[in-house]
């Protein structure tokens, strides 16, 4: 069943206001097991590995306690600490905003974050999955190596995590349910215009996905 909700959020410091929506679909798995959570200033997006309730309870502990901190690096480190009282893992993305404008970003796994400023959107994450690491290196990639991650939650360290920023003012988090199934040009394509998270996850099911699907679209 699709969860797809909106909240405008307090006020920052320095006058930025944001407002949040967020969408989450089981699909035809039987475990949903993404999650997402979000503070005042920081928001997530975690997607466990496997299709079990150890992978989706260890989603939810990694997302609501990287929700907590306001360093996107730091909220990764401690989404793997309190997966220390879990067996599962998960692949997560967080990114906080700055009260200045625009989001800084940090990430383990394949679970990506794009900046959207006007006309343009970019994708600010790099996968960690073995397909990834051999395209970098100019070897090509059989498509069954992108699902095969190099990093997650339980296995990030402060050296391996993913860092970006962007002065964008809008930012959509996602699990590769979503970025697998739409491709960039079609997430662009729904986020053309104030497309909120919910959007997203239904085009990513209409056009075939298999996976479970969420999205957080934040600005």
């Amino acid at each position: 069943m699709l969860i797809d909700r909106t909240m405008p959020l307090p006020t920052m410091p320095l006058g930025t206001a944001l407002t949040v929506t967020y969408a989450s679909d089981r699909g035809p798995r039987t475990y949903n097991a993404d999650a997402y959570a979000y503070g005042r200033r920081t928001f997530v997006v975690a997607d466990g590995v496997g299709d079990s309730g150890a992978a989706a309870e260890a989603a939810q502990a990694a997302a609501q306690a990287a929700a907590l901190l306001t360093d996107p690096v730091a909220a990764i480190l401690a989404a793997g600490d309190a997966l220390q009282v879990h067996t599962g893992d998960a692949v997560i993305v967080v990114a906080t905003a700055r009260p200045d404008g625009g989001f800084d970003v940090a990430w383990a796994g394949d679970a990506r974050a794009y900046a959207m400023n006007g006309e343009d959107l970019v994708q600010l994450t790099t996968d960690h999955t073995v397909g990834e690491y051999f395209r970098e290196r100019g070897i090509v990639a059989e498509k069954r190596m992108d699902h095969v991650v190099t990093n997650t939650v339980r296995h990030a360290t402060r050296e391996n995590i993913g860092r970006a920023a962007t002065r964008a003012p809008r930012l959509a988090l996602v699990s590769d349910g979503v970025s697998g199934p739409l491709g960039h040009d079609g997430i662009d394509a729904v986020l053309s215009g104030q497309a909120t998270a919910g959007r997203l996850v239904r085009a990513a099911l209409y056009a075939g996905g298999t996976d479970n699907a969420t999205a957080l679209v934040v600005g």
